[in-house]
């Protein structure tokens, strides 16, 4: 899901919480590609960034209106702006569109056994029932399974590194290489990148701080893309954590917390498969980035990674369009900087 073209650059001024005991501070709200930046209106500095479509409104048709990151206790901000007002709602509106209405995946399955028993086994079959659980789940369902795994994420990890300028290179980055609705780095342990439900993906800071290109974080984004094999993020988190958890998604809506904090131990325990070279080339070709500088980035010899240098799609020619502006590139270089 991403903002609504008319609504690009909107911004408006709030008054944030950071959980219901702290004083209100006044920020100004930005609304991006996907997400709500919040910042400090005297500092400039982000304080927050939110998804757009995990968001709820806190008070339905009153003013101020107040909105959330999830459900869950916690940050809030009070805004007043009818045009910024009117801009996430109709973001919401669409989502709504798009959602399956409240409830009929549990009437499906209670009609299901009523109907047809013989069916139902099925799903009680360790990879369908996995399989099902994946491909049912709404897009929001996703998003807020991705941002709880983010969050046990940076406790193990650190919180996401975050600047005005490097937010803006990231949200350049995901809009260049699409799939990716938001894109966070994380300071600590996490190598390479990972891909979580939500369209939400996270790279360590090793992918932007050594390199002197962008081709190489971008190179770890289309690599574990490809080593995914067409699978979701969310169908291959499910399938770790085993058809209980699947069945405990299609029943409650929800995952136990002790699935997401094991999952999120092993994303930055294992880093994911090397993909076969020849996909992997055709998913540089298809991107439109040169594989050379992220071979090097994993071999500075090149010995073990030669098909990648020799048959690079863009070899002894620039990639047809920039990954990202140099500007944007030294900004997202910076991005941890301030930590």
């Amino acid at each position: 899901m991403t903002a609504l073209s008319e609504y690009e650059r909107l911004e408006a001024i709030g008054l944030w919480r950071a959980d219901p005991e702290a004083q209100r501070r006044d920020v100004i709200l930005s609304l991006g590609d996907a997400s709500l930046v919040i910042s400090d209106a005297k500092a400039g500095s982000a304080l927050a960034h939110w998804s757009l479509p995990a968001m709820i409104r806190r008070n339905p048709g009153a003013r101020p209106a107040i909105y959330a990151p999830s459900d869950e206790p916690g940050e809030t901000v009070e805004l007043d702006d009818e045009v910024m007002i009117a801009a996430i709602e109709k973001v919401h509106t669409i989502i709504e569109s798009k959602r399956p209405h409240p409830g009929r995946l549990r009437s499906f399955l209670i009609g299901g056994i009523v109907l047809c028993v013989g069916a139902v086994a099925l799903f009680w079959l360790p990879g369908a029932l996995v399989d099902h659980a994946a491909r049912i789940t709404p897009q929001a369902k996703r998003v807020e399974i991705g941002r709880k795994l983010l969050t046990e994420l940076s406790t193990m990890a650190g919180q996401p590194c975050t600047s005005p300028s490097g937010d803006q290179a990231l949200a350049a980055l995901s809009k260049r290489l699409p799939g990716h609705d938001t894109i966070v780095v994380l300071p600590e342990a996490l190598m390479g990148a990972r891909l979580l439900p939500g369209k939400l993906a996270v790279i360590g800071r090793n992918a932007i701080e050594g390199p002197d290109t962008p081709e190489v974080v971008a190179g770890y984004l289309i690599a574990t893309e490809d080593a995914a094999a067409g699978q979701s993020p969310l169908k291959r988190m499910l399938r770790e954590l085993g058809p209980g958890a699947a069945l405990r998604l299609l029943t409650t809506g929800n995952l136990p917390d002790s699935g997401i904090n094991t999952y999120a131990e092993q994303l930055l325990r294992q880093e994911p498969t090397p993909p076969p070279t020849d996909g992997l080339l055709r998913a540089f070709r298809s991107a439109g980035v040169s594989s050379t500088p992220y071979a090097y980035a994993l071999d500075q010899t090149g010995e073990t990674v030669l098909g990648l240098i020799e048959a690079d799609p863009f070899k002894g020619q620039p990639s047809p369009r920039p990954v990202l502006a140099d500007a944007q590139w030294v900004a997202l270089q910076d991005i941890c900087t301030g930590r």
